[in-house]
C-alpha cells in the first residue's frame, strides 16, 4: 500500500540552454515604404440606406502589396455581382439598396471588409447597413385649454431611420420659431409660455427623414381669459424623463412649471457635482439642453420649481446614462520571438459600458486552448511554444453596446538556419502508480549542435499554464518521471535546444500511472456521551472517480469479531457511534478502498468510561426544562417584589398610626416600671432607662434571680444568617426564673431598632443584676408586625407605667 507522498516537484527550467539562446531580432522591413502588416486607413461605418438609391460603404488598407480585399455580410463572404462592386480603393458599392422583397435578399446587414496579404488576414469592424424607413405617429398631439399667461404643451411621437426631424405648423402655417414664447424640443415637443389671445388655433406635428414625411393629426388650443390671479401652489406639469445616449450626442431634459406667482426652475445633479457651463444652455423657461455629451455627463439630474422668496418648492428627476463606444488605450505591439519560445500581446480597450475583448488569427475567432492562454479579461493573449503555424496577424477587437473598435499586430516566427528537427518517436510507459518512463529518439538533422532536451509535463486535464519542465543532457534518451499522482494521465512532449534556438516540438503523447490501493486516511475521535462516539476524516473525492469508499470496522477491545464493515461513500466525513458500552474500551478501524484493493487501516482506541463519569457529575442539561424553570423563577421573581412592597407599605401604616405590641408581665416587675433619675451611661448618655436601671443603677433584683447573658440574648436575638440553627424563638416561660412572679397582665414596651439589639446585648454583658422579665417582656425576632427593619426610626412609648425597668436604650 502506498503512504502518503510529497507534493510534486516544481517545474526544472533548463536556465543554461535559455541564456544561449540570441537575443530577439526586430521585425523584418520589405524597404518599400510600408507596413509589414496590414492596417485599416478607413473602416465602413453605420449607415441607413434608402430603398432603391447607391451606397457605398468605404474601406481602404495599407500594407506590404499585393493586397487582396473582400467583403463579407453576416459573416459570410459576399460575392461579386451586378448588384454590387469593389471598387479599386478597396470600398463596395451597392448599386440599388433593396429590401426583402420578391425572394431577393435584403441588403440590410453586418458588413466587414477582409485584407490579406502574404503575412496574414485583417478584418475591419462590423457596419450595420439599416433601410431607412418611417412609421405612423404612435403619440398624436391632444386639444389643450389654457389660460392667458400661462403654459401650454403639445406633444407627438414616432419611430423612423434616420431619426425623424419634428417640425410644427399652426393652422396649416410652420410657426414662428423666432418667438421666444415658442419652444421646439428635438423629441417631438412644443411648449407655449405666456399664453395669449392670439396663440389659439389647430396645431399639427410634421416628423420627416429621408424615407418619408408624415404629419400627425389636428390639436386645437383655446385661451380663455386671464387667470383669477390666486395664490397656486408650484406645480411641475412635466419632469425630465431617462435617457440613454451616445458620446457627442445632445441631452434634452425637459422641465415644465406652472404657478402664481410664476415659480423659478432650476437644475442640480444628485449626486452634488457642478452641472457645468460648457455645453450646457436653457431652452423655454426650464428645458436643460447638453450639447456633445460625454460620460461624466451620467447621473440623476434634479429639476425643481421655486415659489418667488419662499422656500416652496416640488421636484422631478431623471437619470441620464451617456455610453461611450469601445477604444483603446494600449493597441497590441507587432512582434519577433525564436521558435520555441512565448509571444505575448496585450491590448486595453476602456468605453461605458466597459467592453468585451475577443482575439482574432488571420480574421479567425481564436480562444484559449492547447498553447494558447488568455487571462485578465482576455486583454492578454500568450502563445508559448511558437512555431511556424503561429505566425499570423493577431487582431484585439472590444465591443460593447455603443460600438465596436479593432487593432492589430504580426507575430513573426524567427526560424534560425541549421535547427534540430523535432524529436522523434516519443513514447510513454507507465511503470508503477507514480511512475512513468519516457523515451525518444533523436532528430534527423542538424544533431551535432543539440546541448540538451527539455521535457514538458503536465496532467492531461490542466491548462497548458500548468505545465512544467524538465531538463536533460544531450546523451540522455529515456527519462524516469517519479513523484506523479496514482491513476492520472500525464501529456508529454520533447524539444532539442542548440545555441542558437530550440526545434519544434515533438507530437504530444499521453500515458496514464497505474493504479494503487488508497492510503490510510486520517481519522479522529470525538467522544458524544457515555454511549456514543463520533468519527471524522476528510472527504476523499478521487475515490468516487475510482469506485471507491471508506469501510468502518469497531469492537469492544475484549472481543474478538468486529462490528461491521459499514461501507461509507467517498464524499462522506463523518460517522456516529451509538449504543455503546459505557464501560468498556473501543477499537474502531476505518480504511479507504478502490477498484484497485483495500488500504491500510486506522487504527483508534477510545474509552468510554471517563464519559460516563463527567455525565454522571454534570448531567446535560434539559434546554426546554431549564427554559421552562428559568420562565417560572421569573414569574415567581416578580410576585414575591409585589408581595415585599405590599408588606413594607403596610408595616409603615402600622408605624404611623401606632400600633404597639404587648406582651404580658408579672405584677412585681409593674411596679419598677417608673423612670430612673441616675445618670445616663457615659458609653450613650442620650439612652433612656427602659425596663431596669443603667450601668450607675444597677439595682439588685433578688437573691435567687437568674442573670440573663449575652448567650441569652443571642438565642433571643438571633445575628443575621444564623439560618439552619435552633429555634431562635425559645418559649418565654423556659427562660423565667422559678421563683419570678407569674405573668399576670400585659403591659407596654417600645420597639428596638436593630442597631439597638447589639447595644443591649453589650449592656447585659456588664450587667451584673440580672433582668428578671427579660426573656418574656422582648419577643422573639421576626414574629410580628412589632420589628423594624434595619435603617427604620423606632417609635419610643413615652407612657412611664409602660416602661420596662431592666432595660435602656
Amino acid at each position: 500500500m502506498a503512504a502518503p507522498r510529497a507534493a510534486p516537484r516544481r517545474p526544472r527550467l533548463l536556465l543554461p540552454l535559455l541564456l544561449l539562446l540570441p537575443p530577439l531580432l526586430p521585425a523584418p522591413s520589405d524597404g518599400l515604404g510600408h507596413s509589414a502588416e496590414l492596417a485599416f486607413a478607413m473602416e465602413p461605418s453605420d449607415d441607413v440606406a434608402v430603398p432603391g438609391q447607391p451606397i457605398m460603404l468605404g474601406c481602404r488598407v495599407e500594407g506590404t502589396p499585393p493586397v487582396r480585399i473582400t467583403w463579407r455580410k453576416n459573416g459570410m463572404e459576399l460575392l461579386e455581382s451586378t448588384h454590387s462592386t469593389l471598387l479599386a480603393n478597396g470600398s463596395l458599392m451597392i448599386h440599388h439598396f433593396q429590401l426583402d422583397r420578391g425572394g431577393s435578399p435584403s441588403d440590410e446587414g453586418d458588413y466587414e471588409c477582409v485584407a490579406q496579404n502574404r503575412f496574414g488576414l485583417v478584418v475591419s469592424r462590423k457596419a450595420r447597413i439599416q433601410a431607412a424607413t418611417m412609421s405612423d405617429f404612435h403619440v398624436h398631439p391632444q386639444a389643450t385649454v389654457g389660460e392667458e399667461g400661462g403654459v401650454a404643451r403639445f406633444q407627438c411621437q414616432i419611430h423612423g431611420l434616420p431619426k425623424p426631424l419634428i417640425t410644427w405648423e399652426k393652422n396649416r402655417v410652420p410657426i414662428n420659431t423666432d418667438d421666444e414664447r415658442y419652444t421646439l424640443l428635438p423629441k417631438g415637443v412644443l411648449q407655449i409660455t405666456g399664453l395669449r389671445a392670439e396663440d389659439s388655433g389647430v396645431f399639427h406635428c410634421v416628423a420627416s427623414n429621408i424615407a418619408s414625411v408624415r404629419v400627425s393629426h389636428g390639436a386645437r388650443l383655446t385661451v380663455s381669459g386671464s387667470g383669477s390671479g390666486a395664490y397656486k401652489e408650484p406645480t411641475i406639469l412635466v419632469g425630465p424623463e431617462n435617457l440613454t445616449l451616445t458620446v457627442h450626442q445632445t441631452a434634452v431634459l425637459e422641465c415644465v412649471a406652472t404657478g402664481n406667482p410664476r415659480p423659478i426652475v432650476s437644475w442640480s445633479r444628485l449626486d452634488g457635482r457642478p452641472i457645468g457651463v460648457e455645453g450646457i444652455q436653457v431652452l423655454g423657461t426650464g428645458n436643460l439642453i447638453i450639447s456633445d455629451v460625454t460620460v461624466q455627463h451620467s447621473g440623476v439630474y434634479v429639476c425643481a420649481a421655486n415659489r418667488p422668496g419662499t422656500r416652496v418648492r416640488r421636484t422631478a428627476q431623471g437619470r441620464l446614462v451617456v455610453q461611450a463606444p469601445a477604444e483603446f488605450v494600449q493597441h497590441p505591439q507587432s512582434i519577433s520571438r525564436p521558435a520555441g519560445t512565448t509571444a505575448m500581446f496585450t491590448c486595453q480597450a476602456q468605453g461605458e459600458p466597459p467592453p468585451h475583448v475577443t482575439w482574432l488569427k488571420n480574421g479567425q475567432v481564436l480562444g484559449p486552448g492547447g498553447h494558447v492562454r488568455l487571462k485578465n479579461n482576455n486583454s492578454t493573449l500568450t502563445i508559448s511554444g511558437i512555431g511556424p503555424e503561429d505566425e499570423a496577424i493577431y487582431q484585439c477587437v472590444a465591443e460593447n453596446s455603443a460600438g465596436s473598435s479593432q487593432a492589430s499586430a504580426r507575430l513573426t516566427v524567427l526560424w534560425a538556419e541549421g535547427l534540430p528537427g523535432p524529436p522523434l518517436n516519443v513514447q510513454a510507459v507507465s511503470v508503477s502508480s507514480t511512475e512513468v518512463r519516457v523515451s525518444w529518439n533523436e532528430p534527423l538533422v542538424n544533431t551535432k549542435e543539440i546541448i540538451g532536451y527539455v521535457l514538458h509535463i503536465r496532467k492531461a486535464a490542466d491548462p497548458p499554464e500548468l505545465e512544467y519542465q524538465e531538463a536533460l543532457s544531450k546523451s540522455t534518451f529515456q527519462h524516469l518521471l517519479s513523484d506523479l499522482e496514482p491513476s492520472t494521465a500525464y501529456s508529454f512532449y520533447i524539444k532539442a535546444y542548440t545555441t542558437r534556438g530550440a526545434s519544434s516540438a515533438s507530437a504530444p503523447v499521453l500515458a496514464s500511472t497505474l493504479g494503487e490501493a488508497p492510503a490510510p486516511p486520517p481519522l479522529s475521535v470525538r467522544v458524544l456521551g457515555s454511549s456514543s462516539l463520533q468519527l471524522l476524516w476528510e472527504p476523499w473525492p478521487r475515490l468516487a472517480q475510482h469506485e471507491g469508499g471508506f469501510k468502518l470496522l469497531y469492537r469492544p477491545a475484549s472481543r474478538a469479531s468486529f462490528t461491521g464493515p459499514i461501507l461509507l461513500p467517498a464524499t462522506v466525513s463523518s460517522y456516529n457511534l451509538s449504543q455503546l458500552d459505557p464501560t468498556a474500551v473501543y477499537e474502531v478501524k476505518l480504511l479507504a478502498y478502490n477498484q484497485h484493493g483495500e488500504g491500510n487501516a486506522t487504527v483508534r482506541f477510545v474509552s468510554l468510561r471517563g464519559a460516563s463519569e463527567r455525565t454522571a457529575l454534570s448531567p446535560p442539561c434539559d434546554c426546554r426544562k431549564e427554559e421552562a424553570t428559568n420562565q417560572t423563577s421569573t414569574t415567581g421573581i416578580v410576585i414575591g417584589i409585589h408581595i415585599g412592597v405590599t408588606c413594607i407599605i403596610f408595616c409603615v401604616l402600622f408605624l404611623l398610626f401606632g400600633q404597639r405590641g404587648r406582651v404580658l408581665l408579672c405584677k412585681d416587675v409593674e411596679n419598677q416600671l417608673s423612670p430612673p433619675q441616675g445618670a445616663r451611661s457615659p458609653r450613650d448618655p442620650g439612652i433612656l432607662a427602659l425596663n431596669g436601671a443603667g450601668r450607675g443603677e444597677r439595682a439588685p433584683l433578688g437573691r435567687d434571680k437568674k442573670l440573663v447573658d449575652a448567650k441569652e440574648l443571642e438565642q433571643l436575638f438571633p445575628p443575621a444568617g444564623a439560618a439552619g440553627g435552633p429555634d431562635p424563638r425559645p418559649d418565654p416561660r423556659a427562660m423565667q426564673d422559678p421563683g419570678a412572679p407569674a405573668l399576670c397582665e400585659e403591659t407596654q414596651f417600645s420597639r428596638l431598632p436593630l442597631e439597638g439589639f447589639s447595644l443591649l446585648e453589650e449592656m447585659m454583658s456588664e450587667a451584673k443584676a440580672p433582668c428578671p422579665g427579660l426573656a418574656a417582656a422582648l419577643p422573639p425576632q421576626n414574629t410580628g408586625p412589632g420589628l423594624l427593619s434595619e435603617g427604620q426610626a423606632p417609635r419610643l412609648s413615652t407612657a412611664p407605667a409602660a416602661q420596662p425597668a431592666c432595660l435602656r436604650q
